[in-house]
């Protein structure tokens, strides 16, 4: 019988032969023998067993090996014998670099690697040590430390010298720099304890870890650690409270995905909770800049913690970054170093000599190929490269004549394979295609093309842009291109994979058949530069690449960009001339036309670039200089007056982040204002002229700049009225002088700031430069009219992408962005949206969104659908875009055109969707976003006085909307019922016949009318409006429709984002926001509840309140129902507060009546017999401030019985101090206070309010506080009043620790405990921002 336990040994072994040079086996073998102990690392015994394993599958193949080394797999540690395997030993030479090499394929033998007996002898002992992997230093590896170039050694220093004085650094460095190995020399130099780097592209784990070890060498006290490579994150910190430095590797999206920043997994709280030295951020400009990477980069900074973030386009990111925070090294200069290192280093090697010079050849494909121009825009290769269902080029024949201009037979032309030299030139080449399916379709027609089938055509756009997979992408194209590239020839075909982060040395030229006129520059550079990766074939230094664009205003632009030059409409300052003709210089331009080469020079170029600027100023939504002429930088003081009245009517904006290209044209640019200034830094003091001539630059220049900011609310309101506007005569009729006559009187009211009229606008038309104004709104048109040529999906795309260009000028003029009507009716109805789970990103193909009977109801061939307040048409054309897919389901016949969608579209928006509208412009605004400019029906209506009609004549309204025959004119049924009615209705109205007691305009609420009048026309509804008032029964004419409302069995779903800007950036709204959705065919008690903030959602199925007030936060629940079992036992704090009316004091009394009052300052002398201390504004309005006044004591008409009680207070307009502590104050017994303060409780003695504030600071009855909105009607209606608060009051002991004492009282555990503690703590930071 044989041995049931037999003990085990390792071993290593190489072959003396060419195929195996530098490679070891590394295998296991058993063996015989009871007494190992004491068995020394290569004895005899061991040595035979190896041997006699290794003769088993050596001797037949006729090898001869050579035996390197044996040990025994056992190992004691901590008094207990452990056993290990050959696993385990391949495991830490693979995650510490060592390549496997297969030389059995059949049976995947893969034992050996590519290492030295040394290394494998390491991993032995790392194995029995319990380590996942090996350091650097002690892998055997040539031990040459790395020679950095000039500009990264710069880059290096200029480092470790800005973090000493802070904490962040851009390096804005081209592809090519070696910014992993030079980051990595940082954390050396600077020996940081732990280092994480960051990156949006985990297929570069490897790269960082080759890196790595190049550095790292000879430090055996650096570790690095990654999912993939070296050691986990955990093993790392175990070993760097040891004394052990590391740095460990994680992706983006993997920390995006953990519930600490909002995601959906328990993940990476290690990561999270690290206090991390330094963060390296590689592909900066990627990922790091939407919400939920923001919210990762917040999660990871600690408060010492270094950020370097690598770029090689971050222009997304510089505005961010002071001057000396940047290290700059870019294409031109990298050229100009090569081109200079012989004469400032005669004899050295150059170091650039082996980066290719770059050539961008462009191709006006629009002049060949008409039909698919995008109006003025640019070549649409969308359309031109679309693909059918049967994966075939719509217009193949197109294609198919593309392909062969590119091949055709010339010895002149300039096509890159129109000849054999050519096509010799270009034998690897990489091709951008527009997506995944025309990549497949393209391949297709190459592998048919009687020159491309020559060519090996490896597609790695697979079925998406993964990161994960571009590994297995790049192994493919390699493989292709092979060990010979001059025996083969490939054209990679990408649709995003192998972009950004890859070197694939063959390629020679990149074709650029993807993108649009507004293509990010970043993602283009990226592209291009794939091919200058250095390469030698066969002894050829590859010496020049290329890049072939076929969309000439793109390429211009993008250089523009890149090149930072400032210029409009062809002019530009001498500095400016000089960068571009040094790029141009080293990165020529040359435009073909027909078999015509044309370079660009400097005049040319920035004549061609006024579209970049116009672009710019559209992208921007007009929130841009470069609209502005140069009478801004001469404003007298007359016209420097009439700015500061329109900045009483519309207020002060902030100014716009640094743009990408800097257009300044107003007079002086700020290079030639910094130009100068620096001049005047000179050691030569300056001259009184000079310094004068400086300060009145320096004024001129802030006049400017405020005059902008102000300027600023009427601009970014033109471009939706621009788009709306019905104009025959764009030339003559898009004119900055005839603006005003665009829009009638109703609409101008409406969209643009209240108080500006349209004489005030003729009076401020005079600083927008006219030719700026005209191009940029004729572009806004020519996007919107091309987009009537496109097929349904990708006109959906480029409406959509208009309208986010579009600034929401205030919270009550909201124009309600694409992403949160998706998020909006995703989450209520359902059907085809256009934006991921997450609602962050916008997809390539609308996801399915099935919400049961009301997805089936509402999306029907025959709903009818009623927005009840249009102002952009987004919310029909989400609505319409789903029955569109419905009837193409139900169609008899295949929808296979262009022609035929648009049918079935005009039949929907026809039949199915109707729009009410407050104005004309309204209406015209929404017919252009369903319908463009082409000629269609559009059930759209506008009422001259909506609300009046909502509120007033509600019977009216219903009846009229209701006609189908003779209202809408779009059917027979004059008793219509809606399936579905959907918006996002007005907030707030002013009542301009109506005032407050101090001379304020009042806001009353109205999107209650909205919401009732809807309940009345149909099946479903579902609007978004402010909430916390409504939903606490808060706020003038809220009282009744909120019990009525949040009690109502309709009711089916409650989504409440306390926080607005969750919805809509950058647009606060105090009462947050609520979206409501109600089914009349549900009768039913309770409803579906979803309380979301900063990404994170609580769902829960509840009962209507009823009378009792409804929590906005699940989580508060338990605690609510403990402070209730308190308030039944004592008494509620809000039946005690006295209202900011108590005193019968305006907010404008100071105002009105200088002469009854007298400042007061602490200590000032006053006669309490006939005088009183009054605490209220000195003006009306927002800008005014509360102060201390002495008034006598006649001036009180009422509330007398309070004067001389000592009295809590706090602000009206921040009731219970939510969200400032330190406006909860006590005021003496001779004292009042105006409106802007409320009585929390008053008191008989000073003990009992200083007792008295102790409780109302506390934590528990500062979140009671929470618990309501701001609004006074509801304010501590879930505070505990407890009645007594003398010091013998038998409760509270007040000289003690009252938290602790109150906690008791509540019977409120730990875990509510700290979560309260949590609430607060977040709360004051987040009032500390406002």
């Amino acid at each position: 019988m044989r041995t049931l336990l037999r003990p085990k040994l390792i071993y290593a072994f190489r072959i003396n032969d060419d195929a195996h040079k530098g490679c070891l086996k590394v295998g296991e073998a058993s063996f015989d023998n009871d007494d190992i102990f004491g068995l020394a690392p290569n004895s005899k015994v061991l040595n035979e067993a190896a041997k006699k394993r290794i003769n088993q599958y050596t001797q037949t193949a006729g090898i001869t090996y050579e035996l390197l080394y044996t040990e025994l797999a056992i190992y004691s540690s901590n008094n207990a014998t452990y056993a290990f395997n050959d696993k385990e030993v391949h495991n830490v030479l693979e995650r510490s670099g060592i390549k496997k090499k297969t030389f059995d394929i059949e049976h995947k033998a893969n034992e050996w690697f590519i290492t030295d007996l040394e290394t494998v002898k390491q991993a032995i002992s790392a194995v029995k040590k319990g380590k996942e992997s090996l350091s650097s230093a002690e892998i055997s590896h040539s031990r040459n430390p790395i020679v950095f170039r000039p500009e990264q050694r710069e880059a290096i220093e200029k480092t470790k010298k800005q973090f000493k004085k802070s904490n962040q650094m851009l390096w804005n460095a081209k592809m090519r720099f070696g910014k992993t190995l030079s980051a990595l020399q940082v954390v050396k130099d600077l020996n940081f304890s732990r280092t994480l780097i960051l990156t949006h592209r985990p297929v570069v784990d490897s790269g960082w870890f080759d890196d790595f070890g190049k550095i790292f060498y000879d430090r055996s006290d650096f570790e690095y650690g990654s999912k993939n490579n070296g050691s986990s994150h955990s093993a790392l910190e175990k070993r760097a409270k040891q004394g052990c430095k590391y740095a460990y590797f994680a992706s983006m999206q993997d920390l995006r995905g953990s519930e600490l920043v909002g995601g959906n997994f328990d993940k990476n709280n290690d990561v999270f909770a690290t206090d991390w030295d330094c963060i390296i951020v590689d592909e900066a400009h990627e990922g790091t800049q939407t919400e939920l990477g923001k919210a990762v980069m917040q999660e990871l900074t600690k408060g010492k913690t270094k950020i370097l973030r690598l770029s090689g386009t971050p222009f997304n990111l510089l505005s961010e970054f002071k001057e000396d925070e940047i290290y700059t090294w870019d294409y031109v200069m990298e050229q100009r170093a090569k081109a200079t290192w012989d004469e400032l280093h005669f004899g050295d090697p150059n170091p650039y000599a082996s980066l290719p010079t770059m050539n961008i050849y462009t191709y006006d494909l629009g002049r060949l190929l008409s039909d698919f121009v995008d109006e003025d825009v640019a070549f649409n290769f969308r359309e031109f490269f679309r693909v059918n269902g049967s994966g075939s080029f719509v217009h193949e024949k197109d294609v198919s004549a593309f392909l062969n201009l590119l091949t055709k037979e010339d010895k002149d032309s300039c096509y890159p394979f129109a000849n054999e030299e050519y096509r010799n030139n270009f034998r690897h080449t990489l091709w951008v295609l527009p997506g995944v399916k025309a990549a497949k379709a393209m391949s297709a027609l190459l592998q048919a093309h009687p020159v491309f089938q020559h060519f090996k055509v490896v597609n790695v756009a697979g079925d998406g842009d993964e990161d994960e997979e571009s590994r297995d992408a790049l192994e493919a194209v390699e493989e292709a291109i092979g060990k010979d590239p001059d025996a083969t020839r490939t054209i990679t075909l990408s649709c995003g994979r192998l972009t950004t982060g890859v070197s694939v040395k063959a390629w020679t030229a990149v074709l650029m058949l993807s993108g649009s006129y507004n293509t990010a520059a970043s993602s283009y550079m990226q592209t291009i530069f794939r091919v200058q990766t250095p390469a030698t074939i066969n002894g050829r230094v590859k010496e020049q690449c290329y890049v072939f664009d076929f969309a000439p205003d793109r390429t211009l632009k993008v250089i523009a960009e890149t090149a930072k030059i400032s210029a409009k409409a062809g002019k530009a300052s001498g500095n400016d001339r000089e960068i571009m003709g040094e790029f141009l210089k080293f990165c020529p331009v040359i435009s073909i036309e027909g078999s015509k080469m044309n370079q660009f020079d400097v005049p040319k170029m920035l004549e061609q670039l006024k579209k970049a600027y116009v672009e710019r100023v559209v992208r921007n939504g007009f929130e841009d200089n470069s609209l502005y002429n140069d009478e801004l930088m001469r404003l007298d003081n007359l016209e420097l007056k009439e700015f500061d009245e329109l900045k009483k009517i519309i207020g002060q904006t902030k100014a716009m982040p640094k743009p990408t290209v800097n257009i300044n044209n107003q007079g002086l640019t700020d290079e030639e204002i910094k130009k100068e200034e620096s001049e005047n830094k000179s050691k030569k003091p300056l001259t009184e002229e000079e310094k004068q001539q400086l300060a009145e630059l320096k004024k001129k220049k802030k006049n400017r700049d405020t005059a902008i900011s102000i300027l600023r609310g009427v601009s970014i309101r033109m471009p939706l009225l621009i788009y709306g506007a019905d104009i025959d005569d764009e030339d003559t009729q898009l004119t900055i002088d005839n603006f005003t006559s665009l829009v009638d009187s109703q609409s101008w009211e409406e969209f643009m700031p209240r108080g500006v009229t349209k004489q005030t606008f003729n009076k401020f038309k005079k600083y927008y430069d006219p030719d700026i104004f005209s191009a940029a709104g004729k572009r806004i048109r020519a996007m919107a009219r091309a987009a009537d040529k496109l097929s349904v999906e990708e006109r959906i795309e480029r409406i959509t992408t208009i309208f986010s260009t579009f600034r929401n000028p205030d919270k009550e003029t909201v124009l309600t962005p694409w992403r949160v009507v998706n998020m909006h009716l995703g989450d209520c109805l359902g059907g085809y949206n256009f934006y991921d789970t997450e609602y962050q990103n916008e997809i390539s193909e609308p996801r399915f969104i099935d919400k049961g009977e009301v997805t089936a109801e509402v999306f029907s061939p025959e709903s009818h659908i009623l927005e009840i307040n249009s102002k952009s048409g987004l919310y029909p054309l989400y609505m319409a875009y789903g029955i569109y897919r419905a009837r193409v389901k139900s169609s008899l016949f295949s929808v296979s055109n262009t022609e035929e969608e648009q049918r079935i579209w005009d039949k929907v928006v026809a039949e199915n969707v109707f729009v009410i509208c407050k104005t004309p412009m309204a209406k015209r605004i929404t017919r252009r976003t369903l319908c463009g400019f082409r000629k269609a029906k559009v059930n759209a209506r506008y009422f001259e006085d909506l609300i009046n009609q909502i509120k007033n004549k509600p019977n009216n309204f219903v009846t009229k909307v209701a006609k189908g025959k003779s209202f809408w004119k779009a059917n027979n049924n004059d008793n219509m019922k809606f399936n579905a009615i959907v918006g996002n209705p007005p907030y707030q109205e002013i009542v301009n016949q109506k005032e407050s007691t101090n001379g304020q305009k009042v806001s009353v609420s109205i999107f209650q009318y909205f919401q009732t009048i809807s309940d009345r026309l149909g099946r479903y509804t579902s609007l978004i409006y402010p909430g916390a008032r409504w939903i606490h029964r808060s706020g003038k004419g809220l009282e009744q429709f909120g019990l009525s409302q949040i009690n109502d069995p309709h009711l089916c779903l409650l989504k409440f984002f306390p926080d607005s800007t969750d919805v809509f950036k950058e647009v606060g709204i105090a009462d947050g926001l609520s979206i409501v959705m109600k089914d009349s065919h549900k009768e039913s008690n309770g409803f579906k509840y979803i309380y979301s903030r900063n990404g994170k959602e609580i769902a829960v199925n509840t009962d209507n309140p009823k009378e009792d007030l409804f929590s906005l936060n699940p989580l508060d629940n338990e605690i609510i129902n403990l402070l209730n079992c308190i308030i039944s036992k004592y008494g509620r704090l809000h039946d005690s507060i006295l209202p900011r009316s108590l005193f019968s004091i305006e907010s404008n009394f100071v105002e009105q009546n200088p002469a009854l009052v007298r400042e007061y300052n602490e200590g000032d002398y006053f006669n309490p017999e006939s005088e009183i201390k009054l605490f209220t504004n000195d003006k009306a309005g927002k800008s005014g401030r509360a102060r201390w006044y002495i008034a006598n004591k006649s001036v009180i008409k009422t509330g007398l019985e309070y004067l001389d009680k000592w009295k809590v207070i706090v602000s009206s307009a921040n009731a219970g101090g939510q969200k400032r502590s330190n406006q909860i104050q006590i005021v003496d017994n001779h004292s009042a206070f105006g409106r802007s303060r409320v009585a929390l409780k008053t008191f008989g003695t000073e003990q009992e309010a200083q007792n008295f504030l102790k409780y109302a600071t506390s934590e528990i009855i500062r979140f009671a506080f929470l618990l309501t909105d701001e609004s006074l009607t509801s304010l501590a209606m879930k505070v505990p009043d407890l009645l007594n608060y003398q010091d013998d009051n038998g409760i509270i002991d007040y000289t003690g620790d009252i938290d602790a004492q109150l906690y008791a009282l509540l019977e409120i555990d730990d875990v509510n405990r700290k979560y309260i503690a949590h609430t607060l703590m977040e709360r004051d930071n987040h009032g500390r921002t406002e």
